[in-house]
């Protein structure tokens, strides 16, 4: 009596039964390429990690409700590059503050920074930058966009930034949102990446 089974096999079992039956060299071809393929994901070997991350920080304040600030960035890493704040590539220019998507400040208070007045809402936050001289921190009112290219149009404005040098090289972009030590509604936006740390006051208006 002849058994009748489907072919290509529907799973494991019914692949391993064919297997002791009598077949033709272009069958068991076909199932040895149907034992593989559900085996073995396809997408497995393609499987590699992004450049950068994503990374945010959030400074909560007191309140019933209480109202945040906060920072959401593409956060790129050294990888064994020179990195001076920003790469060679971005100095001299405005850039991004990160990577892929803009940096985004989002604020429930009416904020200062710096010498900029930002009220409550979200924006896009980008650096004018210098290879050997001062940095500025740039607001801008539209969000939710790709880091480049950048669009001046739409800029709020440019506020000074304060920068040192440090001693050890920070390997990925980190940013900080920090409150004042005498406990007020204020503090520092800050910044580092590779050799050089930038900062700017805040503070609810």
């Amino acid at each position: 009596m002849e058994l009748r089974r489907r072919f290509p096999p529907t799973n494991r079992l019914e692949a391993l039964t064919l297997l002791e039956l009598p077949m033709s060299g272009v069958r068991i071809a076909a199932l040895v390429v149907t034992l593989f393929t559900t085996s073995v994901p396809a997408f497995a070997q393609a499987l590699k990690p992004a450049g950068s991350g994503r990374a945010t920080t959030t400074l909560t304040l007191n309140g019933n409700q209480p109202p945040t600030i906060s920072i959401d960035y593409g956060q790129p890493h050294a990888r064994g590059r020179v990195v001076n704040g920003a790469l060679a590539g971005d100095l001299g220019q405005v850039w991004r503050l990160g990577a892929n998507e803009a940096t985004t400040l989002r604020s429930d208070v009416d904020l200062t920074i710096g010498t900029l007045t930002v009220p409550k809402g979200a924006y896009t936050l980008a650096a004018e930058t210098s290879a050997t001289g001062a940095w500025k921190l740039i607001v801008n009112t539209k969000t939710g966009q790709w880091g480049i290219p950048y669009d001046a149009s739409t800029e709020l404005g440019r506020t000074a930034l304060t920068s040192k040098t440090l001693t050890s090289p920070v390997e990925s972009l980190t940013m900080w949102i920090i409150p004042a030590t005498d406990g007020s509604a204020s503090g520092q936006i800050r910044f580092a990446w590779g050799t050089r740390e930038f900062s700017v006051p805040w503070r609810v208006k």
